[in-house]
């Protein structure tokens, strides 16, 4: 035989063999469709697995982007300055409750720490803020413009008090956008005197808003002023005891770096011995997101396990199906086998069939778990965040669900004896 009648009849063979395999697809899905409500309920397992999978993982990671902004609004690099904790008779205060920071403490950190670029005292107080006959109690806190500069709020309106005002403790400040809104509804709020405290204070700007902390609390409901004009006009306090302290590193890679350097210089500042324990602490906000991002991921991964639980009862449900199906189709299966179908083709068809009824529960999850995604965003005002990846998972365990649980029920198929099969009733 010639070379060219081999190749064409090794094409014919090709095109044969093709068309057959081509020819099993209308058969596989004429059988779903004859049972579409038994198809749907058998893809619901993988339709909500799917589905909860993709909500699961888009509110994890729509969570994970709030707390990320609003850890950036407090300030990048950030580290806070507080005082220790006293003990009495065995019982422990929380921080603050211990030996009071200084402002000599304050000079040491700008002079000593190179990782640091910015540090500056604050103190705060609840106070009312009069206006005419309108009034609103908030948070009145006490710095120096660096305040501004280590927090990373910008102005709406005006400017910052200057360092010649802060020195000398001029009577100005800074308000945030929930107290000039309260105050002044509509109106202009720049060159206005508010009373704080009974202290007469000139507006000078009106800062940008940051909305709510990762605690809930309303970072615009603030006056900021001078530190020497909170500690001395205001407060009638001595100028020698800080609150606590902000600093802000050079740069995301030195927080840690600068932590070290504060908590020595405050060692020193405060002549604690080797083996003594701080009588300060020093928080680093880097940490507390990756805590908390960690916490998010645990929670996020459990959920995780959940949808993916779901899913083996999904797969389960399959095959459970399509074992029934096998019996309920034993005669129509001994007919194709004896008219001449192999045991490949009938295996195919059946699992071809499988990995439908998975593949279409699995689009279908995908559809209900974007919209619900969607609302759940909405919901909970944090962004909607879609991981393609994610998607294509799911996709994919959906299909591999197909494939692992419906073999088996088409092996069945497969290997009847045509003449038990025929006999079956």
């Amino acid at each position: 035989m010639s070379g060219k009648t081999t190749g064409r009849l090794s094409a014919f063979a090709s095109f044969a063999s093709f068309a057959s395999f081509a020819s099993i697809w209308p058969l596989a899905f004429g059988a779903l469709r004859r049972n579409r409500m038994r198809s749907l309920l058998t893809s619901l397992g993988v339709i909500i697995g799917v589905g909860a999978l993709i909500v699961t993982v888009a509110s994890g990671e729509g969570s994970k982007a709030v707390l990320e902004a609003q850890l950036a609004t407090l300030g990048t690099n950030l580290l806070i300055v507080l005082p220790g904790s006293s003990t009495l008779g065995g019982a422990r205060g929380g921080p603050g409750t211990g030996k009071p920071l200084t402002h000599a403490d304050l000079l040491a950190i700008l002079k000593g720490a190179s990782a640091a670029r910015y540090a500056a005292p604050v103190d705060r107080t609840v106070v009312q803020v009069v206006l005419d006959n309108q009034n609103w109690l908030t948070t009145v806190y006490g710095s120096t413009p660096d305040f501004f500069a280590i927090r990373e709020w910008s102005m709406a309106r005006g400017r910052v008090f200057n360092s010649g005002e802060s020195d000398s403790g001029a009577k100005v400040c800074v308000v945030g956008q929930t107290v000039a809104s309260q105050l002044f509804g509509g109106g202009e709020a720049l060159g206005q005197i508010v009373r704080v405290k009974s202290m007469p204070c000139e507006i000078v700007g009106v800062l940008a808003g940051k909305g709510q902390s990762s605690q809930g609390q309303d970072q615009d409901d603030l006056v900021v002023m001078p530190w020497v004009t909170y500690k001395s006009r205001m407060m009638s306090q001595d100028r020698i005891h800080v609150g606590s302290i902000l600093v802000s590193a050079t740069s995301p890679d030195e927080v840690g770096h600068a932590q070290t350097q504060v908590t020595g210089i405050l060692r020193q500042q405060h002549r604690l011995a080797d083996g003594q324990l701080d009588d300060f602490t020093v928080r680093n906000l880097a940490d507390l997101a990756a805590t908390q991002e960690k916490a998010a991921d645990a929670q996020t991964g459990m959920l995780r396990n959940v949808s993916a639980v779901s899913l083996l009862v999904g797969g389960i449900g399959i095959m459970n199906i399509m074992l029934v199906s096998v019996t309920e189709r034993t005669r129509e299966i001994g007919i194709r086998l004896a008219i001449g179908a192999s045991e490949n083709k009938v295996l195919l068809q059946f699992l071809i069939e499988a990995v439908s009824l998975s593949a279409a529960g699995g689009l279908i999850g995908i559809a209900l778990g974007v919209a619900g995604s969607a609302i759940l965003a909405s919901v909970m005002r944090w962004p909607l965040v879609l991981t393609p990846f994610w998607i294509l998972i799911a996709f994919g365990i959906s299909m591999g669900i197909g494939v692992v649980f419906g073999f088996y029920p088409a092996r069945k198929a497969a290997r009847l004896n045509p003449i038990d099969a025929l006999r079956f009733e």
